[in-house]
């Protein structure tokens, strides 16, 4: 049976009688073997339930019809699958296995907060909008996710409306004392900088056009343009342009030539047919961050160094739309939506904290290789059973499976190179 991390059948059934998915003892359908069916399909592809009841019978040699599955996909199933991920993720972030690597920095969490859009069926347009004209529409919704890169683990994760953007979205974080932010300038709102340094967190952020920011001494507009093109690179104290003028550092390097016209192209393309002003496309030849870190703690190019950490969730999303079907949605009822990204979700945390994580703590002792994230992913969600059977040596703490781990050394490790990969960088700006 497929096995749900350290999660056992009995919880999984006592979650399902709280949450009213069982009343009674299953017949056929059990609740445990219920969610295993659903996550293991939800990674293939949008299943039907006639799908689910033909995998159901061929995994566990029991017959359910369709109408028995489709009976069962409710909003109490809703909750049940909803609980899941709430227990995979409190039950890992109270391990201790992580404290060698959050050595390497002063903070407690480094918490990366980014987000993805995915279209959905037109029928759940009046649930999540989306965009229209007078000839056409297209339902999208939002995916947010906020991702703790010492720990390696999803600190939340949602399914939003397409009207709730990031600015919208950042004031729900939870914000502890001794974090570290970063966003990217969707994220940028002067309250919610307010607020996180208010709540003793540290943050870099990238500038958003248009930012006001006023000299700490006159209180006078900063023309940023002008600076720039005086000094070249700047590095200085600032008030935002709010009640309270907030202090921040900020900090501007000029780029190549290649990328600030790489910058440029990539502007015009996404203007869709408008000219961006002559002032965005200048300073597009300048990278810019603000922040509250000091000078002494970080210079630019550990600024660069710490904020390209943010590449990890942006694979992640990559991931979950290429490997993870979680773009590919038929034309599903909401409860059913609900009831499959959550399915899909389970899986990213059931293959990201139970299999990646350990196995390549595993791989890079026994073999000094670094598994692939991405691979890993490509991997299991072609492979349905391998998840099982990795799951299972997880679960009882045996990663001495040698099949196992040669299986993904010789497909899902980084090939042998000079090049750093994501995981390289991680630790070499941690300990800069």
């Amino acid at each position: 049976m497929f096995k749900i991390a350290d999660i056992s059948d009995n919880e999984i059934r006592d979650i399902a009688y709280q949450c009213s998915f069982m009343k009674r003892q299953a017949k056929k359908i059990d609740s445990a073997l219920f969610l295993s069916t659903m996550c293991i399909a939800a990674i293939q592809g949008s299943p039907s339930y006639n799908d689910l009841a033909g995998r159901f019978h061929i995994q566990y040699q029991k017959s359910a019809s369709r109408q028995a599955f489709w009976k069962r996909v409710n909003e109490s199933c809703e909750v049940f699958f909803q609980k899941i991920p709430e227990r995979l993720i409190i039950n890992k972030l109270q391990s201790h296995d992580i404290e060698a690597i959050r050595k390497l920095s002063n903070y407690k969490r480094v918490l990366i907060q980014d987000s993805t859009i995915i279209k959905l069926p037109l029928r759940l347009y009046p649930y999540y909008s989306g965009v229209s004209n007078k000839t056409k529409a297209v339902c999208n919704a939002r995916v947010q996710g906020v991702y703790d890169i010492l720990s390696g683990r999803f600190i939340s994760f949602s399914i939003d409306p397409y009207s709730k953007n990031d600015q919208k979205a950042s004031c729900e974080l939870e914000i502890l004392p001794g974090d570290l932010i970063l966003r990217d300038r969707g994220y940028f709102n002067n309250e919610e900088i307010k607020r996180q340094i208010s709540a003793g967190a540290s943050f870099i952020c990238r500038h958003r056009f248009k930012s006001v920011y006023l000299d700490p001494k006159l209180k006078k507009i900063i023309d940023l343009k002008a600076l720039l093109t005086k000094h070249g690179s700047i590095d200085m104290e600032v008030c935002l342009n709010n009640d309270n003028h907030t202090k921040v550092r900020l900090v501007a390097t000029p780029v190549s030539p290649a990328i600030a016209e790489q910058r440029r192209i990539k502007a015009k393309k996404e203007m869709r047919g408008h000219n961006p002003s002559k002032e965005y496309l200048y300073l597009l030849s300048w990278t810019i961050f603000i922040t509250n870190m000091p000078a002494s703690e970080a210079n630019f190019k550990q600024l660069i160094s710490i904020y390209s950490l943010r590449w990890k969730i942006e694979i992640i999303f990559k991931i979950m739309k290429s490997h993870l079907n979680f773009s590919k949605i038929h034309n599903v009822s909401l409860c059913q939506l609900k009831v499959l990204l959550t399915a899909r979700f389970i899986m990213i945390i059931l293959c990201f904290h139970f299999i990646y994580n350990p196995y390549d703590l595993a791989v890079k002792k026994i073999y000094k290789r670094t598994l692939s994230l991405m691979k890993v992913i490509s991997l299991l969600a072609k492979s349905p059973e391998l998840v099982t059977q990795l799951l299972k040596c997880t679960v009882i703490h045996n990663l001495n499976n040698e099949q196992m781990r040669l299986i993904l050394v010789k497909y899902c490790s980084y090939d042998k190179r000079k090049r750093m990969n994501i995981n390289d960088l991680m630790i070499e700006s941690l300990l800069s």
